[in-house]
């Protein structure tokens, strides 16, 4: 995959997913523009990591769940890097709760980091494609949630299933314009959200057991496919979801 001379921004970039994204891309030659919240010294090493290799990085802290702060990170790429190829909607949270104990605070939070981030920054990068008139992609990072129910993380599946329709119907909307929007859906994938489980034998194996393919994903085996999908080899894919999990969600315990 030949990412060079391109600039990537991926929220929540520091860490789990979205720094093997960053890794993944940076790898293929791209720029890239590490969004954060927290953990400043996370990022300043990834940066750190990425340019000793040879690569090009800068962390920006912002907010994006809310528009000025997925502006900023837009301005980031061009003021930096002169252009914007590829916008990664990773960021995320998960605050587990039912229908019957949800909270309109709680709700809220999660739709703004979740679902409002990406549809916001679909809307700012598509803008710039646009105006470079250049094309470009858009990657939203889902989750098998996006079709799959998870009784007890109600707010995390709806946020994940509004992304289902936001990748399809902006997609649709933005092909006229050269612009592809792709979800990447994973499963299980061991990062610290799932830590607790990780670290139970007991938990783990259940899982695995879960699985087709009998393990749980490490986070660089996403970040390849984000590249890929990013890259010219993926040019033809847009408007749908791309799941990325061992098999999980056609796995059968039979009858």
């Amino acid at each position: 995959m030949d990412l060079d001379g391109e600039c990537v921004v991926v929220t929540g970039g520091n860490s789990g997913i979205g720094a093997a994204i960053v890794r993944a891309v940076a790898a293929a030659g791209a720029a890239v523009i590490i969004d954060y919240r927290a953990r400043p010294e996370d990022t300043a090493d990834l940066v750190q990591e990425i340019t000793g290799a040879g690569g090009r990085a800068v962390g920006v802290e912002a907010d994006v769940s809310t528009p000025a702060g997925i502006d900023e990170l837009v301005s980031a790429a061009v003021d930096h890097f002169g252009r914007l190829d590829a916008f990664v909607n990773n960021a995320g949270i998960e605050k587990r709760h039912s229908i019957l104990e949800v909270t309109e605070d709680t709700f809220d939070q999660v739709i703004a980091v979740n679902l409002r981030s990406a549809v916001f920054g679909t809307q700012r990068a598509a803008q710039r494609f646009i105006e470079q008139g250049t094309g470009g992609v858009v990657i939203n990072v889902s989750s098998v949630h996006e079709d799959w129910p998870m009784p007890g993380n109600l707010s995390y599946c709806v946020s994940k299933g509004g992304m289902r329709m936001l990748a399809r119907t902006a997609g649709v909307e933005l092909g006229p314009h050269g612009v592809r929007v792709v979800n990447v859906a994973p499963g299980a994938v061991n990062t610290p959200i799932n830590e607790q489980t990780m670290k139970d034998d007991a938990l783990r194996h259940k899982l695995e057991g879960t699985i087709p393919l009998g393990r749980v994903a490490d986070p660089a085996e996403i970040g390849d496919v984000v590249a890929f999908l990013i890259s010219e080899k993926a040019r033809y894919v847009t408007a749908t979801t791309v799941f990325v999990d061992g098999g999980i969600m056609q796995g059968s315990t039979g009858l």
